[in-house]
């Protein structure tokens, strides 16, 4: 085998190595192999010693080209920058803010009445979901907000530091709208629906400011409840008490035509007056036959011409006169054509008409006697488990979480739109 000397050679470059390997292999097939002695010692090959290679570097050494500069550049203004800004106003501009806690709950309770059944066996409390939702909503409406304004002057209490701190302050040129807007964001509501729960955390630039606003809150919310209860309270026994106002006029008008049924006949009882007159005819049929009984006795004993049995025929006229005149007091009429038994008819009639006005007029107090015990048992109130307290220390900016939450959006809408930019402008 021909060994090429210039395999020594480790300065030769790839290209040179290539094509001289290519020529060994060339003229090893050119050349013809001689043939071996028998008694000659065979020669041992050297086997060829492996050729190095010269390795071409795969990448060029790393130049800082325009378009890194423009990344930082921008990175620099879109990330960097704003969050300097943002550190800088949130420790240098940005005012602390206090708040103030309370919590509270719409109770019922249901109160035993002394006339129940089962009135021992106690009260027990429930919420009022449907009171509680109506709450969460009017502690958000424009119309507290608008009172809270004109009696602790939000505007001035919001906005004393706006020339400081005009991103967390109050404008006061603002409108009523904007209050309410900056309202939602200083005071926050946490409601638990299934409970009946509701939170408040008042934000405000001073202790004193937060606690008097949330004692504002919790007053009007009390107030509008105790409404809600006294409305609901009417409503409840309004129709009981319209019954009893119609009972009440019913039996006032039967009682004023027995008045004047009296008045008018000088009569005040004409029962009363049928039972005296009866009796009276009683004593009168008595008399009348003691009077004929001595009359017969008088007659046996003494003679036709004894002056006593015409005395005793006299008194036997008189009282029969007189019965027929007490029983011509039934039939007989009055001045306006209307005889007793007319008038006790008549009597009658309205005795009926007062009987029935007072017992409507019982059973409708008794019904308005329930539905207002009724109403009295669901009552409803607000009951505080937090009352408003008073901060100690300010809780609010939190300056950190806020610095971090911008930076983060702004690196990775930066990054996003970096991204976005080049894969635009490779595709061209």
């Amino acid at each position: 085998m021909i060994l090429n000397d210039n395999t020594s050679k480790p300065e030769l470059s790839f290209t040179s190595q290539r094509d001289n390997t290519k020529q060994n292999i060339a003229k090893e097939d050119k050349e013809p192999e001689k043939p071996q002695d028998s008694s000659a010692t065979p020669a041992i090959a050297t086997p060829p010693k492996p050729t190095p290679f010269a390795q071409r570097p795969l990448a060029k050494p790393a130049r800082l080209k325009s378009r890194h500069r423009r990344i930082i550049i921008s990175f620099f203004l879109a990330v960097l920058t704003p969050i300097l800004v943002t550190t800088w106003y949130m420790y240098a501009r940005a005012k602390d803010q206090y708040v103030s806690y309370v919590a509270f709950s719409v109770r019922s309770e249901d109160i035993s009445s002394a006339l129940d059944v089962f009135g021992g066996l106690g009260a027990f409390g429930s919420g009022g979901s449907e009171d509680t939702d109506i709450l969460y909503e009017f502690i958000q409406s424009r119309e507290l907000v608008h009172s809270a304004d004109a009696e602790l002057n939000l505007r001035e209490i919001y906005s004393a530091s706006h020339d400081v701190d005009p991103v967390f302050s109050f404008d006061q040129n603002g409108t009523i709208e904007d209050l309410s807007d900056y309202w939602k964001r200083m005071v926050k509501i946490f409601y638990d629906s299934g409970t009946g729960l509701i939170e408040l955390r008042v934000h405000a630039f001073s202790p004193e400011d937060a606690k008097k606003i949330s004692e504002y809150i919790f007053t009007r919310s009390s107030a509008m409840i105790n409404e809600l209860s006294a409305v609901a309270r009417s409503d409840a026994t309004r129709y009981a008490r319209e019954e009893l106002d119609r009972s009440v006029g019913r039996l006032r008008v039967a009682r004023q035509a027995v008045t004047e049924f009296r008045s008018r006949n000088q009569i005040v009882d004409p029962a009363a007056e049928i039972g005296a007159q009866t009796g009276l005819l009683t004593a009168l049929q008595a008399k009348l036959s003691d009077a004929l009984i001595a009359y017969d006795l008088l007659k046996e004993s003494a003679g036709d011409n004894d002056p006593r049995q015409e005395q005793a025929l006299l008194r036997i006229e008189v009282i029969r006169q007189r019965i027929d005149e007490e029983r011509q007091k039934y039939t007989s009429s009055d001045t306006e054509g209307r005889d007793f038994s007319s008038l006790v008819g008549e009597y009658e009639g309205l005795a009926v008409d007062r009987e029935f006005a007072e017992q409507t007029y019982l059973a409708a107090l008794a019904s308005y006697d329930s539905a207002l015990t009724e109403a009295q048992r669901k009552s409803r109130y607000l009951a505080a488990y937090i009352k408003p307290t008073l901060a100690e220390r300010a809780e609010y900016p939190k300056r950190m979480t806020i610095i971090m939450l911008i930076g983060g959006f702004l690196f990775f809408a930066w990054a996003i739109g970096t991204l976005i930019y080049y894969a635009i402008k490779d595709r061209r």
